[in-house]
């Protein structure tokens, strides 16, 4: 989710984040002895976790696109239910990689294009009155609230999943797949700017896997690049905790719930979750690796540490399960407010366990 706030804190926290023309040169040699951390570590994390999650996502909104198509040849029951599975299932990867917002996502602003928050429906609605011609130009150019994940939301399920296929003119239509394409553009960008370069920069898996070489100027230490990893698992965490799920819980504001058409808001903030597990154990949900992972080295060090934070990750994932489904009639429900609060708690709790102790062990 992307918002002005989130915006600053991702720039506060990711301050030592360093720009894409920092990452041209991808000449090797060999790692600085300095580094008491293994450059395998930031290379499983590359292979492993961040290239797979960004090419499942490609492939998802790929999908996606497909499926708005059908729909809009077929408006059918099963094709309008088709499109909104399919919107689900591109949704998953993405917030799995809410932990590693750093790198060309956050340099050629995808983070915005994809998934900015709140939908603005006056404009959106302006949009679909207009006779402006629905060109890949004109859609991006228009205001990121405009398009993206939630726009594309709010047209698939209106409010609280009751679009009909019925429901469904031209424009809207034109509108949504003009959406798709577009996100599948940048999704595929996005997944190319990791593992082939974009803007005659080199691959920023490269950039990352290559952390401690003396030619790096990107992160010129193991440690460095290690921090982006930790620093993208503490900022997620609190946003999950104090953003997502406080600022509609406090206010009792079911229009300030992230995925309020879809009712999909707790499965985001699972899969948040679900990303600072994969970053910490070195691989995606059904996968496995051999290679060096932030568990291993805090293992290493501190087996009960390790354990702690793996119980915590499930626990936290667990909390959130018995928060009642949907998150927007539960945040005004006297008796869902004991479990909400347990899974803030949860997150709260692996939270501090990543910032005070996790760091100190892998950046000691």
């Amino acid at each position: 989710m992307f918002r002005t706030s989130r915006s600053l804190k991702l720039s506060l926290l990711l301050g030592g984040a360093l720009s894409l023309s920092a990452c041209g040169d991808d000449k090797t040699s060999p790692p600085s002895t300095t580094d008491s951390l293994d450059q395998a570590l930031v290379v499983n994390f590359a292979d492993a976790v961040v290239v797979p999650t960004y090419n499942k996502l490609a492939t998802r909104i790929t999908e996606l696109d497909a499926a708005v198509a059908a729909l809009k040849a077929d408006p059918s029951a099963a094709k309008l239910k088709a499109a909104q599975d399919a919107w689900v299932a591109a949704r998953l990867p993405w917030e799995q990689s809410e932990s590693f917002l750093f790198g060309p996502v956050t340099s050629y602003q995808f983070d915005p294009a994809l998934d900015s928050w709140p939908v603005n429906r006056t404009d959106l609605d302006a949009v679909l009155a207009n006779n402006n011609a629905l060109t890949p130009a004109y859609v991006d150019n228009l205001d990121e609230a405009q398009k993206g994940f939630h726009t594309v939301e709010y047209l698939l399920f209106g409010e609280n999943r009751t679009r009909k296929e019925t429901d469904f003119n031209a424009r809207q239509f034109e509108y949504l797949l003009a959406i798709t394409a577009n996100m599948k553009g940048i999704s595929s960008q996005l997944a190319s700017a990791w593992t082939t370069g974009k803007d005659g920069n080199a691959p920023y898996r490269n950039t990352l896997a290559t952390a401690g070489d003396k030619t790096n100027t990107a992160y010129p230490t193991v440690e460095s690049a290690a921090q982006e990893m930790l620093t993208g698992i503490v900022g997620i965490l609190d946003e999950v905790a104090n953003g997502k799920i406080a600022d509609p819980y406090d206010a009792k504001d079911p229009n300030l719930v992230e995925s309020q058409f879809a009712l999909n808001s707790l499965s985001d903030f699972s899969n948040n979750i679900r990303s600072v597990q994969n970053v910490y154990l070195g691989h995606l949900p059904d996968e496995t690796t051999t290679g060096t992972t932030l568990t291993s080295v805090v293992q290493e060090k501190d087996a009960a540490l390790d354990a702690r934070v793996r119980q915590e990750i499930t626990d936290a994932i667990a909390a959130l399960g018995q928060v009642p489904e949907p998150f927007p009639v539960s945040i005004k429900d006297p008796a869902a407010a004991p479990r909400i609060e347990a899974a803030q708690a949860a997150i709260r709790k692996l939270h501090d366990t990543f910032e005070k102790d996790v760091k100190k062990i892998v950046l000691p």
